[in-house]
């Protein structure tokens, strides 16, 4: 699992049945400090996350066990959105920076 920040939404009207319903967002990950590092991927949403929002992404064979995605193509899952981070530098509340 990773965290990463939701930049934008993508909208497809043809797409794999698997997805039918899936809300797809898209997200760049964040390392640590909360800085992008660059790498910008499309996630499927379970948990209702909006555009600017730091959530909690896993990837894999593992993001297939979110929602009922187990059938599914899917590759990232958004499975949290984060309140705050806490690392030795302090708290981080990302929710109310």
């Amino acid at each position: 699992m990773y965290l990463a920040r939701v930049i934008g939404r993508v909208v497809a009207t043809t797409k794999d049945a698997s997805l039918s319903g899936s809300k797809l967002l898209i997200i760049t990950r964040l390392n640590e400090l909360l800085e992008p590092q660059g790498q910008t991927l499309i996630a499927v949403d379970t948990v209702g996350a909006g555009k600017g929002e730091t959530v909690i992404v896993t990837s894999g064979s593992a993001s297939r066990f979110a929602g009922t995605l187990q059938q599914s193509v899917v590759d990232a899952t958004i499975v949290g959105i984060v309140d705050t981070v806490e690392t030795d530098g302090g708290v981080n509340d990302v929710r109310h920076p």
